[in-house]
């Protein structure tokens, strides 16, 4: 007689064994129908499974948190169905939920088509109409291995086969289709009212480079239209920004098949990129850090006494000369650490906080790269406090009123707020590691802030928050991060003479707010699609004159703004002025200043903005103070004031 105990307390009695969809119907009518699974004791199940003694459950509807993980992995068995029944000799092999969608990887002898995705998300809606029922079975190994390979499904008894023989499989059927899936899925196929298929790529099987090539199949799924549409419509927002798309238009960078996963800078993009640093590093300086340059290739030895060898080994650049075995930097830590020991330290130096823009390699597969927000050379505003134990969470509240006030100067206002703790693979003990990850958390609980934990997460040498930003169009991109290491300074000598006289190890934290430099500028120029604010434009004012006329005041306008600091050009072609405007408005330069023969007399200049607005005419003088006053706003909202 199992009591089922409901989220608002209230209990249930049932004479027999009862399933999630059963208590749903006792419960009423309407969310029996609405019902998608259930949460028994904590884990996400199928609506038909059975419980059989006391339990705690919630249902499940598409107003839960759980419904888009369900309905996506639901999703992709619907996509896998519907391509099987358009192309039988299509083989099936993995189709896992992702951020924002589902995708399906197939084994077929052509490429898939646009056509093709047509008529698969066409048999996906005609069956889903069908309403076909998903129930779970549960078969032995070596029965399901023979099943798959007697359907010519050779992948997914691949897949099964190295599942241990004493564990059941899990398959999910729904009409004529049957898949390997640990679940839970919907009741139904017609409880998914919301999908679209978005694109085809290569996918090498398990991952792995010396394996056939697959096709890999993306869609997204919601949990209705209106959520699916304004998806949709973010996607078309995301793909106008696309940093790689822009900056055709911008002429900031560009990247060839010599040097993948490198970025040539050209002018504009190199003023982007100075301007930045050069922020950072004022803004590093009056936070009391050191900043310093560290080598570009070191001796393999270190990163092994380090375990970023153990870790890394395959990440990273090295070359072999004089019999010995270097590797590129991949990272800035241990290098980091050296400069430490050069000298004894007292507590007294401590916090010693060390920055470093440092240039890093790392081997990231080519598949992966994606324009510069994902390359194998970059740039990282690093830095590393070494403290003592006491010292943790002052620095780390420091820490996140800095980077929050970073963060603002950008523009970028919703952060999120995450705690890494101990993955498997770590070094160090756990006791070590439960002191840093209570550092971390009460550091975060002392600034009010609200956060969510990431078991497993965290870097190998210790736990890390991870602040991820969110953009103008609702992405969520992790760049700033903080962590906690008891373990590498100790693993690389380093040691400080405490007040008792005695040596200790240093707290090592690592940290960083922007990131890859190469990435955080892909990320602002999609912010703003390529429109920078003032402060960052690589050309803040174009001046241009309307005849030959005005080329000598158009000049001395533009020395005079450039004397100031500006970064302002002057635009003297026998071209008309509507073209220059529009030319330098797609270029989207800030502020646009026309000279006529009237603003010559006046000694004034005609002012407009990028995106149209005529400002009227100024003198020099009161164009200086709007200069200056977007400059100190940089990307804030308003200005602050005391």
């Amino acid at each position: 007689m199992p009591v089922i105990t409901l989220p608002d307390g209230s209990q249930r009695l049932f004479d027999a064994p009862v399933s999630v969809g059963e208590v749903a119907a006792n419960i009423g009518a309407g969310l029996a129908k609405a019902t998608l699974a259930g949460v028994v004791d904590g884990n996400v199940v199928d609506a038909s499974y059975v419980i059989t003694g006391d339990a705690s459950l919630s249902i499940v509807t598409d107003r839960s948190d759980e419904a888009l993980d369900i309905i996506r992995h639901s999703s992709a068995h619907l996509l896998a169905m519907a391509v099987k029944q358009l192309f039988p000799s299509a083989q099936v092999t993995i189709g896992p939920v992702i951020d924002d969608g589902f995708y399906y990887d197939f084994a077929f002898e052509r490429a898939f088509t646009p056509e093709d995705l047509e008529a698969i998300e066409t048999r996906m809606a005609e069956l889903v109409a069908q309403d076909h029922g998903i129930t779970r079975e549960e078969w032995q190994r070596d029965d399901a291995v023979a099943f798959f390979k007697s359907i010519g499904e050779h992948y997914k008894a691949e897949i099964i086969a190295s599942i241990p023989d004493d564990q059941a499989i899990g398959l999910y059927r729904q009409g004529d289709f049957i898949d390997l899936c640990r679940g839970p899925h919907v009741p139904s196929t017609s409880k998914l009212p919301a999908f679209k298929l978005t694109k085809v790529a290569g996918a090498y099987w398990r991952g792995d480079s010396n394996n056939e090539m697959l096709q890999r199949i993306y869609g997204t799924a919601w949990t209705n239209k209106k959520e699916l549409n304004a998806y949709i419509t973010r996607l078309a927002e995301a793909e106008k920004r696309d940093h790689r798309k822009v900056n055709k238009k911008l002429d900031l960078f560009h990247m060839q098949e010599e040097a993948p996963g490198s970025v040539f800078w050209h002018p504009k993009g190199w003023t982007v990129y100075n301007t930045i640093e050069q922020f950072m590093r004022k803004k590093q300086r009056e936070q009391g850090y050191q900043e310093i340059k560290t080598p570009q290739i070191v001796d393999f030895s270190l990163w092994q006494r380090s375990g970023h060898a153990d870790k890394f080994g395959d990440d990273m650049f090295t070359l072999h000369t004089e019999d010995r075995s270097y590797a590129v930097k991949p990272m800035n830590c241990p290098c980091h650490v050296q400069v430490f020991n050069q000298g004894l330290k007292s507590y007294r130096d401590l916090p010693l906080r060390l920055a470093e823009f440092g240039s890093c390699h790392r081997n990231e597969p080519s598949g992966s790269l994606h324009g510069i927000m994902r390359v194998r050379s970059f740039t990282q505003d690093d830095a590393h406090i070494f403290c003592t134990e006491e010292q943790i969470q002052p620095e780390v509240a420091q820490f996140i009123d800095f980077l929050h006030e970073v963060y603002a100067d950008f523009g970028f206002n919703e952060i999120i707020y995450r705690l890494s703790t101990r993955p498997p693979q770590r070094v160090g003990s756990d006791e070590d590691w439960d002191r840093a990850e209570k550092a971390l958390a009460e550091a975060l609980d002392a600034k009010d802030l609200a956060w969510e934990e990431l078991p497993g997460e965290g870097a190998f040498y210790g736990p890390k928050i991870e602040f991820s930003l969110k953009d103008c169009i609702g992405r969520v991109w992790q760049l700033g991060t903080i962590q906690v290491d008891f373990s590498m300074p100790g693993r690389l000598d380093a040691q400080y003479v405490a007040e008792d006289g005695s040596r200790k190890v240093p707290v090592m934290l690592h940290r960083a707010i922007l990131g890859s430099f190469e990435r955080f500028i892909g990320i602002l120029i999609e912010q703003y699609e390529g429109a920078f604010p003032f402060w960052l434009a690589p050309e803040q004012a174009v001046v241009m004159n309307i005849t030959d006329a005005q080329g000598e005041y158009a000049q001395e306008v533009t020395k005079s703004l450039q004397n100031k600091g500006f970064r302002v050009i002057c635009d003297l072609r026998n071209e008309k002025i509507g073209f220059k405007i529009r030319g330098h408005s797609i270029q989207r330069v800030p502020y646009l200043l026309v000279v006529g023969e009237k603003e010559k007399e006046s000694r004034t200049v005609a002012i407009r903005t990028r995106d149209g607005e005529d400002l009227g005419s100024m003198p020099l003088e009161q164009i200086f103070s709007l200069f200056t006053e977007q400059t100190e706003r940089r990307g804030r909202v308003f200005v602050e004031t005391e």
